[in-house]
């Protein structure tokens, strides 16, 4: 089984736009889960990748470029 790296991201919205950001995840190839939640933020995002860098160009060029993301916070998973 190949190693994969699994991030928890932790995204704000702008007000009116948590929907089309749900969406948004939704649609990513690499997106494991996403759950609207309660609290600071508002969408919990659980993203898998085969290594750190994909990680970091998919939450760098597709999730923060997504209409309506307004601040995220990238939690990764330690161990297996």
């Amino acid at each position: 089984m190949a190693a994969s790296v699994r991030a928890y991201l932790l995204i704000e919205t702008q007000v009116g736009t948590s929907n089309t950001v749900l969406d948004g995840l939704k649609s990513l190839e690499q997106t494991v889960q996403v759950d609207r939640v309660t609290g600071p933020y508002d969408i919990i995002c659980v993203i898998e990748t085969g290594s750190l860098d994909q990680l970091g160009a998919i939450v760098r060029d597709q999730v923060h470029a997504m209409e309506g993301v307004a601040r995220t916070m990238s939690c990764m998973r330690l161990g297996e």
